[in-house]
């Protein structure tokens, strides 16, 4: 039975992970300037975040998941300054037409701020409380059913994003010339940048409507 739910979890993971976001469109940039290393940490970062949603549905606890609702708002602000800081950075990036590091970019830099913009998403830990409401453990469960559930979540979402960073990994060198390059980057930065603002507009119009 606890091989079934770490299944369950996996697919719950892989489906959490599955819509290409501003996170995903981040890790796609890395992995394709900076190469597998940074793209895989990255989608680390992500993964670890979707597995403390995991961890606050799976056990239920609602006072957590409250405190992260009530501060969504600021939360959203938060993430959406950031992916506009890196939107523009790109578009204002003169590349040289080689795939080659980023200046002053590390590998635990790439895992925190992908980390960050997951968790500063409050409605992914909406999605998994339904998500577990449906196909969750059943009532009853004991705390090794929750425990396979959340580690199937973790594995699941990892792999989806072992999958992109290889996958990019592997075409990377075939796109690091001069013109192809340089739309990767506007193309990526301006999406970014679009979804910054966005999330940095919703979040402001949220607080407004508030009274905060």
């Amino acid at each position: 039975m606890l091989l079934i739910t770490l299944l369950k979890g996996l697919v719950i993971g892989i489906v959490i992970a599955l819509p290409v976001g501003p996170v995903g469109v981040l890790c796609v940039r890395r992995t394709l300037f900076e190469g597998a290393a940074f793209g895989i940490v990255s989608g680390l970062g992500a993964a670890t975040a979707d597995t403390i949603f995991a961890i606050v549905a799976g056990f239920g606890l609602t006072v957590v998941r409250e405190q992260i609702l009530a501060y969504e708002h600021w939360l959203g602000a938060a993430g959406g300054v950031f992916l506009l800081y890196l939107g523009i950075r790109a578009l204002l990036r003169h590349d040289s037409g080689e795939t080659e590091p980023l200046s002053g970019e590390a590998l635990l830099g790439a895992y925190a701020s992908t980390f960050a913009l997951t968790i500063t998403n409050p409605i992914t830990i909406l999605a998994f409380a339904a998500i577990f409401a449906q196909l969750g453990v059943a009532a009853g469960a004991t705390l090794a059913d929750i425990g396979a559930l959340v580690l199937g979540v973790f594995l699941g979402s990892l792999l989806w994003w072992l999958g992109i960073s290889f996958g990019i990994a592997s075409v990377r060198h075939f796109v690091g010339r001069g013109f192809t390059l340089a739309l990767v980057s506007r193309i990526t930065g301006s999406i970014l940048t679009f979804s910054g603002a966005a999330l940095l507009t919703a979040a402001i119009i949220g607080l407004a409507q508030s009274g905060h």
